[in-house]
């Protein structure tokens, strides 16, 4: 006897790739989006388009509201999809692009477009409704294509970047517009983004891929708080170092000894802010715990300070947070000679397991 019909999207996939095999476990119910985040060829895109039926997996199974999508070809599967490319027709108008896959469910072109036309004014749209596809900017393709994605009222949503192509101040018009239409849509969304700030505004919860396989889940607050990899620490902006704790004194792999403010006991993650910690061009005077050499890898603005990339005398890598102003003081450049500080009571330290 079958048991009760699950609503949202319980997705169980195995896709081969030449390198390794994509094997991801997934969910969504209903009204929730879930980003999927992780480094370039981690097999995001790969489970986006197996979800869509333009992927081929070699098992597994993709059920929607109780109804298997594996076996079906993709016209079939009732799935929006919007990439980072709007892929308006450009021959054809806003309009006449939203339409387009009304028309494709059977309903006659008049039809179609009232239907299209009505969910453009909604969104404040309206304006752009004669506009052919090549006199649309960036965010108001993106927008249109959202639109055509929506308007035949599917049951999955699928996004792959769609931000990423844009300008910064676009991006940011077009992210809370976005926000906006993704709480108005009932069903399951799945999102593929590089940028935690997509991810944060835009998310219910967070699935961290790693060469095909699923290393972190959790809500955006959760996995911001406790990065469980160092791709994870990277992209919230946190340094994290794992070690073997002893009393106050943490020994990492790479030889790298830091002081903790609270003993510990065992193996533990360590994670700090780049905020947290003090540049300078000689070591410091006096006897600060955690004086670490080190050499400047890169720098890139991030808000209204820089982001710096060093790598220690062991290895490591961390990163630091200093004004413009520090940079010129400090005469930064490539491989330049660097001594960082890190007050211990800065340093967060969890059990490999989960906090303190």
């Amino acid at each position: 006897m079958d048991g009760p019909v699950v609503s949202g999207l319980r997705a169980s996939l195995r896709v081969p790739r030449p390198d390794f095999e994509v094997g991801v476990d997934l969910a969504a119910d209903p009204g929730e989006v879930v980003a999927l985040v992780g480094p370039n060829g981690a097999g995001k895109s790969t489970v986006l388009r197996a979800l869509a039926g333009l992927e081929p997996a070699a098992g597994g199974s993709i059920r929607l509201d109780g109804r298997e999508l594996a076996t079906l070809p993709a016209h079939r599967r009732r799935v929006g999809l919007v990439f980072q490319d709007p892929l308006l027709f450009p021959h054809l108008s806003a309009v006449d692009n939203v339409a387009h896959g009304l028309r494709s469910q059977g309903l006659r072109r008049r039809a179609a477009r009232e239907r299209a036309l009505a969910l453009l004014r909604r969104w404040e749209l309206g304006p752009l409704a004669d506009r052919g596809g090549r006199q649309l900017s960036g965010g108001e393709a993106q927008r249109v294509a959202l639109a055509r994605a929506l308007a035949p009222e599917p049951d999955l949503l699928l996004l792959d970047e769609p931000l990423s192509a844009l300008d910064a101040r676009t991006r940011l018009l077009t992210r809370g517009e976005l926000a906006v239409r993704l709480g108005e849509f009932a069903g399951p969304s799945v999102l593929v983004t590089h940028d935690p700030v997509d991810a944060a505004v835009l998310a219910d919860r967070v699935v961290v891929l790693e060469r095909g396989r699923v290393v972190q889940v959790g809500t955006p607050a959760e996995v911001t708080r406790r990065p469980a990899t160092d791709y994870v620490a990277r992209l919230v902006g946190l340094n994290l170092l794992r070690g073997r704790a002893e009393g106050t004194t943490v020994r990492c792999p790479s030889g790298l000894v830091l002081t903790v403010a609270a003993p510990v006991q065992g193996p533990v993650h360590c994670v700090f802010r780049p905020s947290a910690v003090s540049v300078f061009a000689s070591r410091p005077e006096g006897s600060p715990r955690n004086v670490l050499p080190g050499v400047l890898r890169g720098m890139a603005p991030h808000g209204d300070g820089v982001r710096l990339d060093v790598q220690l005398g062991t290895g490591d890598r961390v990163q630091a947070e200093v004004t413009p102003a520090a940079v010129a003081e400090l005469r930064l450049g490539a491989a330049s000679p660097l001594w960082l500080a890190v007050k211990a009571s800065e340093i967060q330290v969890e059990r490999a397991g989960g906090p303190i």
